[in-house]
């Protein structure tokens, strides 16, 4: 049985467009099986050459002679899997300071090149960088991404009139979105298999790519560190604790974590410390960049987290962080993404800056119902972190309704995200 193919209207369509149009190489990276190909093909038109370097032949040659394999005439050329031929990058160079017209090369990538050992060539002033990540729920159901844009501007009545339309969701629907993902060909296939898919797929990540970006001497060493970093999704980065439950030294440990990193399947999400409180943390907070692998290398279903607030509480935060990132990544304005604690145990979750230095301050809970304690860190932080700069605060929740909790405090649907 074939199943049927679905398109996705994604959202960095424009922004590859508009880069295909004014800058001569442009870098598409993201983790495998996330549409970069398809959009690769799709954006670059009929005449354009295709290679990918999945190709052993087509590798061996680009290896064996990078200038002769990157000469072409007019039109765009796209080299698919470029991390795999890093050394492509200074053939590239040459030829697009002597052909300068825009468009001259799409390459795609499945690791982030700049972190790649060995790379030297940054290409800058010639390339423009952008990344694709699984599906956002707002591209699975074909709306735009407007939540920070209208977050900002506390414009909360368009989400009222929002969430007049579709299904009322509630935790057990929010869970089970988070355990789909957004890996497109694994949301295409029922809960067993949609599993296996995300097995084969870390199996084929251990058999060829981490053969490409690290010594990779212990793979089952390896396997139980994306174990224990799926479970430490959503907590503050403690490589000294992660290193505690393998019998890995503090290097190896280091370079394993760097080479998940590189390969787009963690990330991290740096500390908020630009305040003149002395009592602010600097760690990193960890994430797992898409959750339906998450669930799956945990091997969790619903019925088994529902009723377990840390474990649907940790998924849907780690949900959460998708969303935003994707939100982010999609804006023609520059926001940047943080979460804040401190030594007296102040949390918030997230918080979001954009442009002009105004804040959004996101805090995630897995209920249905929201109090005023639950902005008590928002409000510390508003008067003593952000007392110069415009800071909304919001309260993320599975309930349904939008709520006011004070100045520039509301209580929000989880899936406003995505409408």
């Amino acid at each position: 049985m074939t199943l049927p193919t679905v398109k996705y209207a994604r959202w960095q369509y424009n922004k590859i467009e508009q880069g295909l149009i004014f800058r001569r190489v442009l870098v598409l990276e993201g983790a495998r099986q996330s549409g970069k190909t398809t959009l690769a093909k799709e954006l670059s038109g009929a005449d354009a050459i295709y290679y990918t370097l999945d190709d052993i032949t087509l590798l061996k040659s680009a290896l064996d002679d990078p200038h002769g394999f990157v000469s072409h005439g007019k039109g765009a050329m796209i080299i698919d899997e470029i991390q795999r031929a890093p050394i492509l990058l200074q053939a590239i160079k040459k030829d697009v300071d002597e052909n300068q017209e825009p468009g001259r090369f799409f390459l795609t990538g499945s690791a982030d090149i700049g972190l790649l050992p060995g790379v030297t060539e940054s290409l800058a002033g010639r390339i423009m960088k952008i990344r694709l990540r699984p599906l956002a729920l707002g591209e699975i159901d074909g709306h735009l991404p407007h939540f920070l844009t209208h977050a900002f501007q506390g414009q909360f009545s368009f989400f009222k009139h929002q969430l007049q339309t579709g299904a009322v969701l509630n935790k057990d629907d929010y869970i089970q979105e988070a355990l789909k993902g957004g890996y497109p060909e694994a949301r295409r296939l029922g809960e067993k298999m949609s599993r296996r898919w995300h097995k084969d797929y870390l199996d084929a990540l251990m058999d060829r790519d981490l053969k490409d970006i690290a010594n990779i001497k212990r793979h089952d060493s390896m396997r139980k560190l994306i174990e224990v970093l799926a479970a430490w999704s959503s907590k503050l980065m403690d490589v000294s604790a992660i290193g505690s439950q393998l019998a890995l030294a503090r290097p190896t440990l280091d370079s394993y974590i760097n080479a998940l990193e590189t390969l787009y399947l963690v990330e991290r999400v740096p500390a908020w410390s630009k305040t003149d409180f002395n009592r602010v943390g600097k760690q990193d907070k960890f994430f797992m960049s898409d959750t339906g692998l998450m669930a799956s290398i945990l091997r969790w279903r619903l019925e088994d987290i529902r009723l377990d607030g840390e474990r649907h509480g940790k998924l849907l935060e780690t949900l959460v962080f998708t969303q935003l990132a994707a939100q982010i990544d999609a804006q023609e304005e520059d926001y940047h993404l943080y979460h804040y604690r401190d030594r007296d145990k102040r949390e918030i979750d997230f918080i979001v800056e954009n442009e002009n230095g105004d804040l959004l301050g996101i805090e995630v809970k897995a209920g249905s119902s929201i109090s005023h304690d639950h902005f008590k860190h928002l409000k510390w932080f508003k008067e003593h972190s952000a007392k110069d700069q415009a800071f909304t605060g919001i309260v993320l929740y599975t309930g349904e309704h939008i709520v006011p909790f004070g100045e520039q405090m509301w209580a929000v649907p989880m899936r406003v995200l995505w409408l």
